[in-house]
């Protein structure tokens, strides 16, 4: 496996300049993605008939979802997350342990432990930035050591979703401008800091700091991480 962070690191340590390591979470550090969450939930219903109605649904959405994920981010959170609109945020938060057992803890790539250790046995500041939802993510967090994180919200109305996010809406763009935002808030130099996606559609998050490198990268930010000599990494 490549080396996960260059030893340029070392040298921003040594410069005592404040840095940080910021990491997409789904397809970068775990191999699960929205759709696995949404699918967990849907399977675990009250009852038997809503759990096997909502589980087919999500099911045959599933290439309905990949389509508008590639067209408009914005268009697919707006479809997707409309999937959770009448859920108890109560029995969301219920669940979330079962989740993080069940799901997203066996999903961990290998290689994430070895990148997140050696990071920040480099002094390099730990930052999840995900377009998952926070109760979702929270356990899975713990585990890794992070407390530096943000996620999407989901909107409540009297404990039950309405099917919207609460603003910001992290994806894409709006990554890169909440990263930007904290940087300037905690005093951490972008330059010397590192990126890591899987996704194309993180780009702008990856282009901010001086050090960006595709994980697991899709076709269109392998050709990318080529074209600027990016590392890429395989942490599977």
């Amino acid at each position: 496996m490549a080396q996960p962070v260059p030893n340029l690191a070392r040298e921003a340590g040594d410069k005592g300049l404040a840095a940080a390591a910021f990491y997409d979470l789904e397809g970068t550090l775990v191999s699960t993605n929205l759709v696995h969450t949404l699918g967990f939930y849907a399977r675990n219903q009250q009852s038997l008939l809503k759990s096997i109605r909502k589980s087919a649904t999500t099911l045959m959405s599933i290439p309905l979802f990949a389509v508008t994920d590639a067209y408009s981010r914005k268009v697919f959170n707006d479809l997707f997350f409309k999937r959770y609109k009448g859920e108890s945020e109560d029995r969301l938060r219920f669940f979330a342990e079962e989740l993080y057992e069940d799901v997203l803890k066996p999903a961990v790539f290998p290689g994430a432990y070895e990148l997140i250790e050696k990071s920040r046995s480099l002094g390099l500041r730990q930052v999840v930035v995900t377009g998952a939802l926070d109760w979702s993510v929270e356990p899975l967090m713990k585990h890794l050591g992070i407390k530096d994180y943000v996620a999407n919200r989901l909107e409540f109305v009297n404990g039950i979703a309405t099917g919207r996010l609460l603003p910001p809406v992290l994806a894409a763009a709006t990554k890169a401008s909440w990263i930007r935002t904290f940087a300037e808030r905690e005093g951490i130099s972008l330059s010397d800091s590192y990126a890591y996606s899987d996704s194309m559609s993180d780009l702008p998050m990856l282009s901010i700091v001086g050090h960006p490198a595709a994980v697991n990268p899709d076709m269109r930010l392998r050709q990318t991480a080529l074209h600027h000599d990016w590392p890429i990494l395989n942490l599977k």
